[in-house]
Protein backbone atom coordinates (compact mmCIF):
# COMPACT_ATOMS: atom_id res chain seq x y z
CA UNK A 1 0.00 0.00 0.00
CA UNK A 2 1.43 3.37 -0.69
CA UNK A 3 1.78 5.89 1.00
CA UNK A 4 1.43 9.51 0.24
CA UNK A 5 2.83 13.39 1.58
CA UNK A 6 0.55 16.15 0.08
CA UNK A 7 2.58 18.97 0.26
CA UNK A 8 0.80 22.21 -0.53
CA UNK A 9 3.13 25.34 -0.68
CA UNK A 10 0.39 28.54 0.23
CA UNK A 11 -1.89 26.89 2.61
CA UNK A 12 -3.63 29.35 4.07
CA UNK A 13 -4.42 31.06 0.67
CA UNK A 14 -7.74 31.37 -1.05
CA UNK A 15 -6.92 28.60 -3.59
CA UNK A 16 -6.66 26.18 -0.56
CA UNK A 17 -9.26 26.72 1.62
CA UNK A 18 -11.74 27.76 -1.04
CA UNK A 19 -10.96 24.81 -3.20
CA UNK A 20 -8.06 22.24 -2.58
CA UNK A 21 -9.04 21.57 1.07
CA UNK A 22 -13.17 21.52 0.71
CA UNK A 23 -12.06 18.88 -2.21
CA UNK A 24 -10.25 16.60 0.04
CA UNK A 25 -13.36 16.55 2.23
CA UNK A 26 -15.51 15.56 -0.08
CA UNK A 27 -13.10 12.84 -1.29
CA UNK A 28 -12.60 11.60 2.00
CA UNK A 29 -16.86 12.18 2.38
CA UNK A 30 -16.46 9.94 -0.75
CA UNK A 31 -13.93 7.16 0.61
CA UNK A 32 -11.61 8.20 -2.84
CA UNK A 33 -8.88 9.34 -1.10
CA UNK A 34 -5.50 6.76 -0.67
CA UNK A 35 -6.07 5.44 3.00
CA UNK A 36 -2.38 6.46 3.96
CA UNK A 37 -1.72 10.00 3.61
CA UNK A 38 -1.22 13.29 4.95
CA UNK A 39 -1.45 16.65 3.77
CA UNK A 40 1.48 19.59 4.59
CA UNK A 41 -0.44 22.61 4.92
CA UNK A 42 2.42 25.52 4.40
CA UNK A 43 1.66 29.19 5.56
CA UNK A 44 3.08 32.05 7.13
CA UNK A 45 0.15 33.11 8.63
CA UNK A 46 -0.46 30.91 11.96
CA UNK A 47 1.89 29.90 14.52
CA UNK A 48 0.04 26.66 15.28
CA UNK A 49 -1.96 23.90 13.74
CA UNK A 50 -4.93 24.60 16.23
CA UNK A 51 -5.16 28.38 14.81
CA UNK A 52 -4.89 27.29 11.39
CA UNK A 53 -7.80 24.94 11.72
CA UNK A 54 -10.06 27.19 12.91
CA UNK A 55 -9.33 29.57 10.65
CA UNK A 56 -9.79 26.90 8.10
CA UNK A 57 -13.14 24.97 9.57
CA UNK A 58 -15.59 28.18 8.16
CA UNK A 59 -14.51 27.45 4.61
CA UNK A 60 -14.72 23.73 4.95
CA UNK A 61 -18.49 24.18 5.55
CA UNK A 62 -18.80 27.19 3.11
CA UNK A 63 -17.05 24.88 -0.28
CA UNK A 64 -18.19 21.51 0.28
CA UNK A 65 -20.57 19.46 -1.61
CA UNK A 66 -21.37 16.74 0.86
CA UNK A 67 -23.16 17.59 3.71
CA UNK A 68 -20.56 18.20 7.13
CA UNK A 69 -20.17 15.77 9.06
CA UNK A 70 -17.89 16.29 12.60
CA UNK A 71 -16.33 12.63 12.36
CA UNK A 72 -15.17 13.13 8.70
CA UNK A 73 -13.86 16.57 9.47
CA UNK A 74 -11.80 14.93 12.55
CA UNK A 75 -10.26 12.24 10.11
CA UNK A 76 -9.02 15.22 7.61
CA UNK A 77 -7.95 17.01 11.00
CA UNK A 78 -6.06 14.34 11.56
CA UNK A 79 -4.06 14.30 8.18
CA UNK A 80 -2.95 17.05 8.34
CA UNK A 81 0.49 18.58 9.70
CA UNK A 82 0.59 22.62 9.85
CA UNK A 83 3.80 24.23 9.10
CA UNK A 84 4.77 27.54 9.54
CA UNK A 85 7.82 28.79 7.29
CA UNK A 86 8.80 31.65 5.04
CA UNK A 87 9.38 29.54 1.45
CA UNK A 88 11.84 31.94 0.62
CA UNK A 89 14.25 30.73 3.52
CA UNK A 90 16.12 28.06 3.61
CA UNK A 91 15.77 26.45 7.12
CA UNK A 92 12.38 26.31 6.46
CA UNK A 93 12.86 23.76 3.92
CA UNK A 94 14.91 21.62 6.72
CA UNK A 95 11.87 21.92 8.89
CA UNK A 96 10.22 20.41 5.92
CA UNK A 97 12.32 17.68 4.95
CA UNK A 98 12.12 16.40 8.85
CA UNK A 99 8.77 15.76 8.57
CA UNK A 100 8.86 14.07 4.86
CA UNK A 101 11.85 11.91 6.47
CA UNK A 102 9.52 10.22 8.50
CA UNK A 103 8.18 7.90 6.18
CA UNK A 104 8.87 7.25 3.25
CA UNK A 105 5.65 8.06 0.79
CA UNK A 106 4.94 9.47 -2.61
CA UNK A 107 4.91 13.44 -2.43
CA UNK A 108 2.88 15.54 -4.51
CA UNK A 109 4.71 19.14 -4.35
CA UNK A 110 1.12 21.59 -4.78
CA UNK A 111 2.20 25.58 -5.66
CA UNK A 112 -0.48 27.38 -4.85
CA UNK A 113 1.40 30.12 -4.64
CA UNK A 114 1.88 33.50 -6.95
CA UNK A 115 3.96 32.76 -10.29
CA UNK A 116 7.27 34.39 -8.75
CA UNK A 117 7.32 32.02 -6.45
CA UNK A 118 7.66 28.61 -8.71
CA UNK A 119 11.52 28.74 -9.39
CA UNK A 120 12.71 29.58 -6.02
CA UNK A 121 10.50 26.91 -4.34
CA UNK A 122 11.76 24.16 -6.73
CA UNK A 123 15.39 25.38 -6.47
CA UNK A 124 15.05 25.12 -2.34
CA UNK A 125 13.23 21.86 -3.22
CA UNK A 126 16.31 19.82 -5.17
CA UNK A 127 18.63 21.81 -3.42
CA UNK A 128 17.17 19.98 -0.14
CA UNK A 129 17.14 16.92 -1.82
CA UNK A 130 13.53 16.52 -1.37
CA UNK A 131 12.26 15.73 -5.10
CA UNK A 132 13.31 11.75 -4.91
CA UNK A 133 12.92 9.03 -2.36
CA UNK A 134 12.80 5.11 -2.55
CA UNK A 135 9.23 5.49 -3.13
CA UNK A 136 10.17 7.30 -6.48
CA UNK A 137 10.09 10.81 -8.15
CA UNK A 138 8.07 13.32 -6.58
CA UNK A 139 5.42 14.83 -8.64
CA UNK A 140 5.09 18.77 -8.98
CA UNK A 141 1.98 20.78 -9.17
CA UNK A 142 1.93 24.26 -11.09
CA UNK A 143 -1.50 26.54 -10.81
CA UNK A 144 -1.83 29.40 -13.64
CA UNK A 145 -0.37 31.25 -14.87
CA UNK A 146 2.29 29.34 -16.61
CA UNK A 147 4.48 32.67 -17.82
CA UNK A 148 2.97 35.71 -18.73
CA UNK A 149 4.30 34.95 -22.91
CA UNK A 150 6.04 32.50 -24.19
CA UNK A 151 9.66 33.60 -23.07
CA UNK A 152 8.83 33.66 -19.73
CA UNK A 153 6.69 30.01 -20.06
CA UNK A 154 9.86 28.79 -21.47
CA UNK A 155 12.18 30.20 -18.71
CA UNK A 156 10.24 29.11 -16.04
CA UNK A 157 9.66 25.50 -17.91
CA UNK A 158 13.07 25.12 -17.96
CA UNK A 159 13.94 26.02 -14.54
CA UNK A 160 11.37 23.59 -13.06
CA UNK A 161 12.25 20.71 -16.23
CA UNK A 162 16.22 20.49 -14.99
CA UNK A 163 14.24 19.28 -11.61
CA UNK A 164 11.19 17.19 -12.52
CA UNK A 165 10.86 15.15 -15.54
CA UNK A 166 8.17 16.46 -17.88
CA UNK A 167 6.25 13.00 -16.81
CA UNK A 168 5.57 14.52 -13.23
CA UNK A 169 5.49 18.10 -14.08
CA UNK A 170 1.10 18.58 -13.41
CA UNK A 171 0.69 21.96 -15.29
CA UNK A 172 -2.92 22.56 -13.72
CA UNK A 173 -6.08 23.86 -15.78
CA UNK A 174 -9.14 23.82 -13.38
CA UNK A 175 -11.56 23.58 -16.52
CA UNK A 176 -10.40 20.38 -17.72
CA UNK A 177 -11.79 19.04 -14.44
CA UNK A 178 -14.90 20.46 -15.09
CA UNK A 179 -17.74 17.28 -15.49
CA UNK A 180 -19.25 18.70 -18.87
CA UNK A 181 -16.19 19.53 -20.58
CA UNK A 182 -14.56 15.71 -20.12
CA UNK A 183 -18.11 14.60 -21.61
CA UNK A 184 -17.03 16.09 -24.92
CA UNK A 185 -14.83 13.06 -25.53
CA UNK A 186 -17.99 10.73 -24.95
CA UNK A 187 -20.38 12.58 -26.72
CA UNK A 188 -17.79 12.40 -29.80
CA UNK A 189 -15.93 9.24 -29.52
CA UNK A 190 -18.75 7.24 -28.17
CA UNK A 191 -22.06 7.86 -30.18
CA UNK A 192 -22.11 6.76 -33.55
CA UNK A 193 -24.26 9.68 -34.97
CA UNK A 194 -22.32 12.35 -33.81
CA UNK A 195 -18.62 11.77 -35.04
CA UNK A 196 -19.74 11.44 -38.65
CA UNK A 197 -20.90 14.42 -38.62
CA UNK A 198 -17.90 16.33 -37.03
CA UNK A 199 -16.36 18.14 -39.94
CA UNK A 200 -16.74 20.67 -42.47
CA UNK A 201 -18.97 18.87 -44.72
CA UNK A 202 -21.66 19.29 -41.87
CA UNK A 203 -20.62 21.83 -39.53
CA UNK A 204 -21.28 25.56 -40.46
CA UNK A 205 -19.83 26.98 -37.67
CA UNK A 206 -18.48 26.25 -33.78
CA UNK A 207 -18.83 28.54 -30.72
CA UNK A 208 -16.93 28.79 -27.95
CA UNK A 209 -17.92 31.13 -24.92
CA UNK A 210 -16.99 32.10 -21.56
CA UNK A 211 -18.77 34.96 -19.79
CA UNK A 212 -18.65 36.31 -16.42
CA UNK A 213 -20.88 38.69 -15.05
CA UNK A 214 -18.11 39.51 -12.01
CA UNK A 215 -15.67 42.02 -12.42
CA UNK A 216 -11.98 41.42 -11.75
CA UNK A 217 -12.52 42.40 -7.41
CA UNK A 218 -9.28 42.04 -5.75
CA UNK A 219 -7.72 40.85 -8.36
CA UNK A 220 -7.30 44.23 -10.21
CA UNK A 221 -3.47 44.32 -9.82
CA UNK A 222 -2.86 41.34 -11.86
CA UNK A 223 -5.26 41.65 -14.64
CA UNK A 224 -3.99 44.88 -15.23
CA UNK A 225 -0.95 42.88 -16.00
CA UNK A 226 -2.49 40.04 -17.91
CA UNK A 227 -6.28 41.25 -19.43
CA UNK A 228 -8.35 38.69 -20.53
CA UNK A 229 -6.31 36.80 -23.74
CA UNK A 230 -3.66 36.07 -21.01
CA UNK A 231 -6.12 35.33 -18.41
CA UNK A 232 -8.32 32.93 -19.99
CA UNK A 233 -7.66 32.51 -23.44
CA UNK A 234 -4.24 31.16 -23.62
CA UNK A 235 -5.59 27.83 -21.16
CA UNK A 236 -9.41 27.49 -20.63
CA UNK A 237 -10.73 28.76 -24.01
CA UNK A 238 -7.82 26.89 -26.17
CA UNK A 239 -8.69 23.88 -23.96
CA UNK A 240 -11.69 23.99 -25.10
CA UNK A 241 -11.44 24.28 -28.69
CA UNK A 242 -8.43 21.77 -29.08
CA UNK A 243 -10.87 19.14 -26.94
CA UNK A 244 -14.22 19.79 -29.24
CA UNK A 245 -11.82 19.69 -32.79
CA UNK A 246 -8.92 17.53 -32.32
CA UNK A 247 -8.88 13.98 -34.04
CA UNK A 248 -9.93 10.61 -32.79
CA UNK A 249 -7.01 9.55 -30.30
CA UNK A 250 -4.97 6.54 -31.06
CA UNK A 251 -5.99 5.66 -27.49
CA UNK A 252 -7.79 7.52 -24.47
CA UNK A 253 -4.60 7.35 -22.51
CA UNK A 254 -3.09 11.04 -21.65
CA UNK A 255 -0.32 11.45 -23.95
CA UNK A 256 -2.49 10.04 -27.08
CA UNK A 257 -5.20 12.65 -25.86
CA UNK A 258 -2.76 15.70 -25.09
CA UNK A 259 -0.86 14.88 -28.50
CA UNK A 260 -4.21 15.45 -31.10
CA UNK A 261 -4.78 18.68 -29.00
CA UNK A 262 -1.26 19.81 -29.89
CA UNK A 263 -1.93 18.90 -33.54
CA UNK A 264 -4.80 21.59 -32.99
CA UNK A 265 -2.66 24.07 -31.67
CA UNK A 266 -0.18 23.78 -34.28
CA UNK A 267 -2.78 24.06 -36.89
CA UNK A 268 -4.64 27.32 -36.26
CA UNK A 269 -4.03 30.07 -38.82
CA UNK A 270 -1.75 32.87 -37.11
CA UNK A 271 -3.52 35.98 -36.05
CA UNK A 272 -1.11 39.50 -36.77
CA UNK A 273 -1.23 42.82 -37.78
CA UNK A 274 -1.96 41.44 -41.14
CA UNK A 275 -5.69 40.26 -40.00
CA UNK A 276 -6.13 41.46 -36.21
CA UNK A 277 -8.87 44.03 -37.23
CA UNK A 278 -10.83 41.32 -39.18
CA UNK A 279 -10.38 38.56 -36.71
CA UNK A 280 -10.43 39.89 -33.07
CA UNK A 281 -12.62 42.39 -31.17
CA UNK A 282 -11.29 43.31 -27.55
CA UNK A 283 -13.18 45.83 -25.31
CA UNK A 284 -13.38 46.79 -21.67
CA UNK A 285 -15.93 48.04 -19.22
CA UNK A 286 -17.64 50.75 -18.13
CA UNK A 287 -19.86 51.25 -15.64
CA UNK A 288 -23.40 49.72 -15.38
CA UNK A 289 -25.78 48.09 -14.40
CA UNK A 290 -25.47 43.99 -13.58
CA UNK A 291 -28.49 41.83 -12.03
CA UNK A 292 -29.85 44.83 -10.85
CA UNK A 293 -26.95 46.09 -8.99
CA UNK A 294 -24.80 49.44 -10.19
CA UNK A 295 -21.47 48.68 -10.85
CA UNK A 296 -17.75 50.84 -11.54
CA UNK A 297 -15.98 51.00 -14.54
CA UNK A 298 -12.77 48.62 -14.96
CA UNK A 299 -10.76 51.74 -14.45
CA UNK A 300 -11.96 52.30 -11.18
CA UNK A 301 -11.36 49.16 -9.70
CA UNK A 302 -8.40 48.84 -6.84
CA UNK A 303 -5.21 48.24 -8.60
CA UNK A 304 -6.30 49.68 -11.83
CA UNK A 305 -3.89 51.85 -13.79
CA UNK A 306 -6.28 55.36 -14.77
CA UNK A 307 -5.13 55.04 -18.06
CA UNK A 308 -5.45 51.15 -18.51
CA UNK A 309 -5.32 49.78 -22.17
CA UNK A 310 -5.76 46.35 -20.76
CA UNK A 311 -8.82 44.06 -22.20
CA UNK A 312 -11.31 42.48 -20.07
CA UNK A 313 -13.60 41.47 -23.29
CA UNK A 314 -11.88 39.12 -26.40
CA UNK A 315 -13.86 37.78 -29.41
CA UNK A 316 -12.01 36.02 -31.87
CA UNK A 317 -12.07 34.48 -35.05
CA UNK A 318 -10.13 31.12 -35.74
CA UNK A 319 -9.49 28.53 -38.31
CA UNK A 320 -7.81 25.46 -38.35
CA UNK A 321 -5.81 24.49 -41.41
CA UNK A 322 -6.78 20.53 -41.34
CA UNK A 323 -8.60 18.39 -43.57
CA UNK A 324 -11.51 18.26 -40.96
CA UNK A 325 -12.00 21.81 -40.31
CA UNK A 326 -10.66 24.00 -43.06
CA UNK A 327 -13.11 26.86 -44.04
CA UNK A 328 -14.87 25.90 -40.49
CA UNK A 329 -14.67 29.48 -38.73
CA UNK A 330 -14.49 28.80 -34.60
CA UNK A 331 -15.61 31.94 -32.50
CA UNK A 332 -15.11 32.49 -29.59
CA UNK A 333 -15.97 35.02 -26.64
CA UNK A 334 -15.13 35.81 -23.50
CA UNK A 335 -15.29 38.76 -21.27
CA UNK A 336 -16.09 39.89 -18.02
CA UNK A 337 -19.10 42.64 -16.76
CA UNK A 338 -21.53 40.98 -19.30
CA UNK A 339 -25.09 40.07 -18.93
CA UNK A 340 -24.52 36.39 -18.26
CA UNK A 341 -22.19 34.29 -15.92
CA UNK A 342 -21.90 30.87 -18.84
CA UNK A 343 -19.06 28.73 -20.37
CA UNK A 344 -20.59 26.38 -23.13
CA UNK A 345 -20.05 25.11 -26.64
CA UNK A 346 -22.43 25.65 -29.58
CA UNK A 347 -22.22 23.39 -32.64
CA UNK A 348 -24.26 25.11 -35.69
CA UNK A 349 -25.01 22.31 -38.39
CA UNK A 350 -25.42 23.60 -42.36
CA UNK A 351 -28.97 24.43 -43.25
CA UNK A 352 -29.28 21.91 -45.82
CA UNK A 353 -32.47 21.15 -46.19
CA UNK A 354 -34.94 18.93 -48.43
CA UNK A 355 -35.16 21.78 -51.34
CA UNK A 356 -39.11 21.75 -50.80
CA UNK A 357 -38.66 23.29 -47.23
CA UNK A 358 -35.91 25.64 -48.70
CA UNK A 359 -38.30 27.36 -50.36
CA UNK A 360 -41.33 27.22 -48.20
CA UNK A 361 -39.57 28.01 -44.94
CA UNK A 362 -36.53 29.95 -45.69
CA UNK A 363 -36.08 30.99 -42.45
CA UNK A 364 -35.84 27.25 -40.71
CA UNK A 365 -33.33 27.45 -37.73
CA UNK A 366 -30.17 25.47 -38.09
CA UNK A 367 -29.71 22.50 -36.19
CA UNK A 368 -27.62 22.87 -33.15
CA UNK A 369 -25.82 20.87 -30.11
CA UNK A 370 -25.23 23.35 -27.29
CA UNK A 371 -22.99 21.54 -24.43
CA UNK A 372 -23.35 23.64 -21.67
CA UNK A 373 -20.28 23.55 -18.78
CA UNK A 374 -21.30 26.04 -16.27
CA UNK A 375 -23.70 27.27 -14.56
CA UNK A 376 -25.91 24.72 -16.16
CA UNK A 377 -24.41 21.00 -16.81
CA UNK A 378 -26.49 19.96 -19.91
CA UNK A 379 -26.33 19.15 -23.55
CA UNK A 380 -29.29 20.07 -25.24
CA UNK A 381 -30.07 19.27 -29.19
CA UNK A 382 -32.00 21.42 -31.11
CA UNK A 383 -33.73 20.39 -34.01
CA UNK A 384 -37.03 21.45 -36.59
CA UNK A 385 -40.62 19.76 -36.15
CA UNK A 386 -43.91 20.22 -37.30
CA UNK A 387 -45.66 22.14 -34.72
CA UNK A 388 -48.79 20.73 -33.39
CA UNK A 389 -52.20 21.69 -35.63
CA UNK A 390 -53.62 21.82 -39.21
CA UNK A 391 -51.42 24.10 -40.28
CA UNK A 392 -47.66 23.37 -41.86
CA UNK A 393 -45.79 25.22 -39.40
CA UNK A 394 -42.14 24.65 -38.04
CA UNK A 395 -40.60 25.06 -34.93
CA UNK A 396 -37.77 24.64 -32.87
CA UNK A 397 -37.62 21.90 -30.46
CA UNK A 398 -35.16 20.82 -27.77
CA UNK A 399 -33.75 17.60 -26.46
CA UNK A 400 -32.27 18.20 -23.04
CA UNK A 401 -30.26 16.08 -20.98
CA UNK A 402 -28.96 18.25 -17.42
CA UNK A 403 -26.69 16.73 -15.28
CA UNK A 404 -26.89 19.05 -12.65
CA UNK A 405 -31.03 20.30 -12.80
CA UNK A 406 -31.79 17.17 -9.88
CA UNK A 407 -32.12 19.21 -6.83
CA UNK A 408 -30.74 16.30 -4.99
CA UNK A 409 -27.90 15.64 -7.49
CA UNK A 410 -24.01 16.55 -6.68
CA UNK A 411 -21.48 16.97 -9.43
CA UNK A 412 -17.98 16.56 -8.06
CA UNK A 413 -15.96 19.54 -8.13
CA UNK A 414 -13.30 19.95 -11.06
CA UNK A 415 -10.32 19.90 -7.69
CA UNK A 416 -11.56 16.52 -6.57
CA UNK A 417 -11.21 15.27 -9.98
CA UNK A 418 -7.84 16.82 -9.88
CA UNK A 419 -6.52 15.54 -7.02
CA UNK A 420 -7.66 12.18 -7.16
CA UNK A 421 -6.12 12.03 -10.70
CA UNK A 422 -2.77 13.59 -8.30
CA UNK A 423 -2.91 10.63 -6.43
CA UNK A 424 -3.19 8.22 -9.65
CA UNK A 425 -0.59 9.73 -11.64
CA UNK A 426 -2.50 10.26 -14.54
CA UNK A 427 -2.21 13.22 -16.67
CA UNK A 428 -4.42 13.02 -18.99
CA UNK A 429 -6.44 16.11 -17.35
CA UNK A 430 -3.11 18.37 -17.15
CA UNK A 431 -1.52 20.38 -19.64
CA UNK A 432 1.83 19.21 -21.03
CA UNK A 433 4.66 21.62 -21.64
CA UNK A 434 4.06 21.78 -25.92
CA UNK A 435 0.73 22.68 -25.20
CA UNK A 436 1.86 25.30 -22.98
CA UNK A 437 4.02 26.46 -25.60
CA UNK A 438 2.48 26.06 -28.81
CA UNK A 439 -0.56 27.92 -26.82
CA UNK A 440 1.57 30.82 -25.87
CA UNK A 441 2.96 31.71 -29.56
CA UNK A 442 -0.37 31.91 -30.85
CA UNK A 443 -1.67 34.63 -28.24
CA UNK A 444 1.08 36.61 -28.40
CA UNK A 445 1.05 37.24 -32.04
CA UNK A 446 -2.16 38.58 -31.22
CA UNK A 447 -1.88 40.62 -28.41
CA UNK A 448 1.55 42.09 -30.09
CA UNK A 449 -0.55 43.07 -33.00
CA UNK A 450 -2.80 44.53 -30.25
CA UNK A 451 -0.45 46.52 -29.04
CA UNK A 452 -0.49 48.64 -32.51
CA UNK A 453 -3.93 49.45 -32.04
CA UNK A 454 -5.56 52.73 -30.39
CA UNK A 455 -8.68 51.82 -29.19
CA UNK A 456 -10.94 54.31 -26.81
CA UNK A 457 -11.93 52.59 -23.71
CA UNK A 458 -13.83 51.51 -22.26
CA UNK A 459 -16.19 50.64 -25.24
CA UNK A 460 -19.25 48.42 -23.78
CA UNK A 461 -21.17 49.36 -20.92
CA UNK A 462 -21.23 46.36 -17.79
CA UNK A 463 -24.09 44.41 -17.49
CA UNK A 464 -24.22 44.03 -21.65
CA UNK A 465 -23.34 41.97 -24.12
CA UNK A 466 -19.93 43.24 -24.84
CA UNK A 467 -18.62 45.55 -27.69
CA UNK A 468 -20.94 46.33 -30.65
CA UNK A 469 -17.98 45.24 -32.77
CA UNK A 470 -18.13 41.40 -31.48
CA UNK A 471 -21.96 41.54 -32.64
CA UNK A 472 -20.89 43.26 -36.23
CA UNK A 473 -18.00 40.51 -36.13
CA UNK A 474 -20.66 37.50 -36.80
CA UNK A 475 -22.90 39.69 -38.25
CA UNK A 476 -20.80 39.97 -41.44
CA UNK A 477 -20.54 36.88 -41.53
CA UNK A 478 -24.49 36.15 -42.21
CA UNK A 479 -24.46 34.52 -38.51
CA UNK A 480 -25.11 35.53 -34.86
CA UNK A 481 -23.91 34.74 -30.94
CA UNK A 482 -26.65 31.50 -30.06
CA UNK A 483 -27.95 32.67 -27.00
CA UNK A 484 -30.55 29.45 -25.92
CA UNK A 485 -31.51 29.15 -22.47
CA UNK A 486 -32.89 25.63 -22.45
CA UNK A 487 -34.45 26.55 -19.02
CA UNK A 488 -37.32 28.61 -20.98
CA UNK A 489 -39.54 27.05 -23.74
CA UNK A 490 -38.16 27.09 -27.33
CA UNK A 491 -35.12 28.83 -26.33
CA UNK A 492 -33.78 32.22 -26.84
CA UNK A 493 -33.30 32.33 -30.19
Amino acid sequence: MSSYHFVIFGGTGDLARRKLLPAFYDLLSGNLLPEDFKIISIGRRFRVKDEYLSALLPFIKNNIRYSFEEKNWEILRDSIVYLQMDIEEEQGYDKLKNILQKKESQRIFYMALAPHFFEPVVEHLDEKGLVENQAGMSRLVIEKPFGSDFPSARKLNNKISSVFPEENIYRIDHYLGKEMLQNILVIRFANMFFEPLWNRKYIDNIQIVSTETTGVGDRGEYYDQSGVVRDMVQNHMLQLLTITAMEPPVNMDADSIRSEKVKVLKSLKKIDENNIQQYTVRGQYGSGSVNGEEVRSYKKEDGVADDSTTETFAALKLFIDSLRWQGVPFYLKSGKRLSEKLTQITVEFKKQFHPYYQKEHPDLNPDLLVIRIQPRESVFFQFNAKEPGPQQSIVSEQMDFCQNCDPHSSTPGAYERLIRDLFAGDSTLFTRWDEVEYSWKFVDSIISAWQEQKLEFPNYKAGSEGPAAAQKMLKKDGRKWWQINPDTTGGNL
